[in-house]
């Protein structure tokens, strides 16, 4: 399968807008009308299946066009029904990268919104937002990859505006007697679960084109969706979704979750894992403001300078990286 290759320069506006449409996610749980918190993931999951099953065969011939090459995984490899499977949608069922990322993704589909149902999107995203440092740290262990001094600086600098904004909120939340403090560990440790898969997966992604495997990771997020859709089916019965929650979940399953984890997963075949993770943040900031602007979860003053410190961060990485591209080049 052919890899869609793009400049440095397009990769990171197109992660940018990977963010926004990431961060739609926070704004929709938040007007669903009766939908459960397992009934949630299941259908957005499921509309994800749904979106992918047309799309990638869309996607791949449409890349075939492009730099008509042959995979790197011979059909002889796969049996009938893997070659059936890898025609029409690209699985690869011999790959162990393949199932990993799969796993990955429906880690992050499946925790990402159980959390939301326990405790605010601020400390689910802030909570998302370690997967920098976290990527960052695989990477070096598993590739042996050698980071930028500033890039080393910028995970410091968002690592410490995440922890000021989460500490504020946690310690606040612990001094208020009304607020439920399991609801807040366990929406917190799904959470967490989110940026460890996001740093697994980035880095099998990178280790695979470190070894110079041409094989597509793309189909990986429609094994994900997959997954999370077969996981949560049990416990989203009998249903209690209105007609406007699904049609809203449908939304999150095709603009939030099957184009932009797409993108996603092409970014990641030019910038650097941790560059990925690094941008990623910027999910935080979106989702945190469209709460604010639309369903009015206002953050506090703690958060509005953590999440600054993050922007800061991120823009000086990305400005200092441009500059020396361009002073080398």
């Amino acid at each position: 399968m052919a890899q869609v290759r793009l400049t440095h320069t397009q990769a990171v506006f197109l992660m940018v807008l990977v963010t926004i449409l990431w961060s739609t996610a926070g704004v929709v749980s938040r007007v669903l009308e009766s939908a459960g918190r397992f009934e949630v993931t299941f259908y957005r999951s499921a509309f994800t299946v749904l979106s992918l099953m047309w799309m990638l065969p869309l996607w791949r011939a449409w890349s075939r066009r492009q730099a008509p090459q042959a995979a790197s995984l011979t059909p002889s490899a796969r049996s009938a029904w893997g070659e059936t499977l890898h025609r029409h949608w690209g699985f690869l069922p011999e790959s162990r990268t393949f199932w990993l990322s799969g796993v990955c993704w429906s880690v992050m589909f499946t925790a990402f919104m159980l959390a939301l149902g326990f405790t605010s999107v601020a400390n689910v995203l802030i909570l998302m937002a370690l997967g920098p440092l976290l990527t960052a740290l695989l990477a070096r262990v598993v590739l042996g990859q050698r980071l930028a001094n500033r890039t080393w600086l910028t995970i410091v600098v968002a690592a410490l505006g995440i922890v000021y904004m989460y500490g504020s909120q946690f310690w606040s939340a612990m001094a208020d007697p009304q607020t439920p403090i399991g609801d807040l560990l366990i929406g917190s440790g799904l959470a967490l679960c989110v940026p460890l898969a996001g740093a697994i997966n980035w880095t099998a992604v990178q280790r695979v084109q470190h070894k110079g495997e041409r094989i597509d990771l793309v189909p990986a997020v429609l094994l994900g969706a997959i997954l999370s859709t077969l996981f949560t089916l049990p416990a989203a019965l009998p249903g209690t979704a209105s007609a406007s929650d699904v049609a809203w979940l449908a939304m999150l399953g095709w603009l939030q979750l099957s184009v932009p984890c797409t993108l996603s997963v092409v970014c990641a075949q030019v910038l650097k894992a941790a560059e990925v993770s690094l941008l990623g943040l910027l999910e935080v900031i979106f989702g945190i403001a469209l709460t604010w602007a639309f369903v009015n979860e206002v953050p506090s003053s703690e958060v509005l300078v953590g999440g600054g410190l993050v922007i800061l961060a991120l823009v000086l990485n990305e400005v200092l990286g441009w500059r020396e591209r361009h002073t080398i080049a």
